[in-house]
């Protein structure tokens, strides 16, 4: 089972009426929140943990997450209000937030509120967002992270769960960059799996190229980091227990795109999920995936933030919209992905990306999404903006909040 932690909000988006008025229609959302809802679409056993209002809208949140099968048990209920962000869409350009989180539910998350064990079927916590900057909730998940992290049985790797983090950064929220770089490396060294963005890159580490950033990343502890970079995909480093570092790429794939909201909190859901279904869900299963099986990780996580992309909202797709979601056979070995030793602790000036495929685009086969009216448009998920990329064309990707 995958535990999801961090925040649930409403978000407020502003639309048109049929007569031109604007107003803000208010829709369940937040990072690690909509991350559990794309896992449970894919029937993969999640559960939420959190602390939600006893308001209205905390009953909205409550009832998306049954809906789509996300588990409640680790939901505390209390009086104040549900945390808002509002929303601002515009043609061609990132979504735009104001969030208003102070004194809310959702944030107040305390020490107190944590259960004193996770359920025993536990395989993986996932954690991150803007929950990582705003307290007491930031020292709350990460005293649960380090306290599971540190779990140990008779199998010394597997003695504790796959810990899984997705910075997702919104920059505005963060105003000391060096205090929260810090606790964001601290985050990052216990953590066994890392997704960022390349433009959470660009926050965190603006001197360096993302591919640089990465093996920066890789050096501190987790066995797989992965960026994803807008309209030029995914690349992934796995980093073995001989200490060589597997290096995986996959481009994008090209559907209409109505939005970008959600797109990379889909690519991390799939990620997992896929992992879950396929027995990898272990820090000595993840250390020796073999290279086919992590581009096919890849792959499936592309294809969840490329359709995600196809819809307006953060509306993940189930496990066979993105098996209909068809790219040519043998893509992977066209790019069959590259081997190298371990990073040291210094990254080296930008590596080689790996080799592109050349094989022609996918047959007319049309995946299972919902046909947007809007032009086409390229992007590969990360967190703020970009689908994911895999095979063929390039791929759009919504980027939650």
């Amino acid at each position: 089972m995958i535990v999801c932690c961090g925040e649930a909000l409403i978000d407020m988006v502003r639309i048109k009426t049929s007569t031109s008025e604007e107003v803000f229609l208010p829709l369940p959302g937040g990072s690690p929140y909509n991350t559990a809802i794309a896992i449970g679409r894919l029937n993969v056993p999640v559960t939420f943990l959190g602390r939600f209002s006893s308001d209205f809208f905390g009953e909205i949140l409550i009832k998306r997450l049954r809906a789509n099968r996300v588990g409640d048990e680790l939901i505390k209920r209390a009086v104040q209000n549900t945390s808002l962000a509002f929303v601002k869409l515009e043609k061609g350009k990132e979504p735009r937030y104001v969030f208003y989180t102070e004194g809310t539910a959702n944030c107040s998350l305390s020490m107190e509120d944590l259960p004193p064990a996770l359920p025993p079927e536990t395989r993986c916590i996932l954690f991150g967002s803007i929950a990582m900057t705003v307290e007491p909730i930031a020292s709350s998940i990460e005293a649960l992270i380090l306290r599971e992290g540190a779990r140990k049985s008779a199998d010394q790797m597997d003695g504790a769960p796959v810990l899984s983090f997705d910075p997702n950064i919104r920059s505005f929220l963060i105003t000391d960059h060096n205090a929260y770089l810090r606790r964001f490396e601290k985050w990052i060294a216990a953590s066994t799996i890392a997704k960022i963005s390349s433009s959470d890159f660009k926050f965190l580490y603006p001197g360096l190229q993302p591919e640089q950033a990465l093996q920066k990343v890789i050096a501190m502890g987790p066995r797989l980091a992965i960026c994803t970079l807008a309209t030029k995909g995914a690349l992934a480093l796995l980093r073995r227990n001989d200490g060589s570092v597997t290096r995986v790429s996959v481009p994008g794939i090209s559907l209409p795109v109505v939005d970008t909201i959600g797109a990379g909190d889909a690519f991390h859901g799939a990620l997992l999920a896929w992992l879950e279904m396929k027995g990898k869900m272990s820090r000595s299963a993840l250390v020796n995936l073999s290279e086919a099986d992590l581009y096919n990780a890849l792959l499936f996580a592309n294809k969840a933030a490329a359709i995600v992309c196809s819809r307006r909202g953060a509306e993940p797709p189930t496990r066979k919209e993105i098996q209909s979601l068809n790219v040519p056979e043998g893509k992977a070995a066209a790019n069959k992905p590259t081997v190298k030793k371990a990073v040291p602790e210094k990254p080296k000036a930008g590596k080689p990306a790996a080799k592109k495929a050349t094989s022609g685009k996918p047959k007319a086969s049309k995946p299972a999404v919902k046909k947007a009216t809007t032009k086409t448009a390229t992007a590969a998920p990360t967190k703020k903006a970009t689908a994911a990329k895999t095979t063929v064309k390039k791929p759009a990707v919504k980027k939650r909040g």
